[in-house]
């Protein structure tokens, strides 16, 4: 018996060196759950404490609440085509969730996870606000200097893209492997 207990200890213990899969499931649906509800009850609270057109100093002149609904993408672009955004964020979300069986990373967990988030939450706004389903506008309310106005969905989107920028430019894969040493697996590669 101490003999196998004497080969089981030196047996090396595999290490993975990815998380495993339902943490970063756990931690793509926390994301995209906290992204999702924190823009939810912001506009929540926007709409039922602020007058639209309504500015609020709150560390001025770097930051402001200004409640307007907006019709279009950013910076109010494309106005006249509010459906056609409505469509695109739904294609989103479809294609993060179809994408979410291949994350290998926690990073990657974050940044669709948000992503998801801030499109659903924009997309929220485009299906059930006014001025009808699927042409809502969307509720912005945080204002920048020489900046658009904006909502937490969209904070959540851009820092989703930045992530992924850094993770493509660090050439990190969405399985969580290094795509530079990809090729280094195979026969005839040193």
């Amino acid at each position: 018996m101490t003999d196998e207990l004497a080969a089981d200890a030196a047996r090396p213990v595999p290490s993975s060196p990815r998380p495993r899969r339902a943490v970063l499931l756990s931690l793509f649906g926390g994301f995209a759950v906290f992204a999702y509800v924190l823009d939810q009850l912001t506009k929540l609270w926007v709409t039922s404490t602020m007058v639209e057109g309504e500015r609020i100093p709150v560390l001025p002149p770097l930051l402001h609440w200004y409640f307007i609904r907006n019709s279009g993408a950013a910076f109010s672009i494309g106005e006249n085509v509010t459906w056609v955004f409505s469509i695109i964020m739904a294609g989103v979300a479809v294609a993060i969730l179809f994408q979410v069986r291949r994350l290998g990373s926690a990073w990657w967990s974050l940044a669709l996870g948000l992503l998801l988030g801030g499109a659903l939450g924009n997309l929220t706004d485009r299906l059930f606000r006014e001025p009808s389903f699927g042409m809502g506008h969307v509720v912005d309310f945080i204002q920048l200097p020489n900046f658009a106005i904006f909502n937490i969905a969209d904070s959540a989107v851009v820092s989703a893209v930045a992530i992924i920028c850094i993770l493509t430019i660090r050439g990190i894969a969405l399985d969580g492997t290094r795509l530079g040493n990809a090729h280094k697996d195979k026969p005839g590669h040193e």
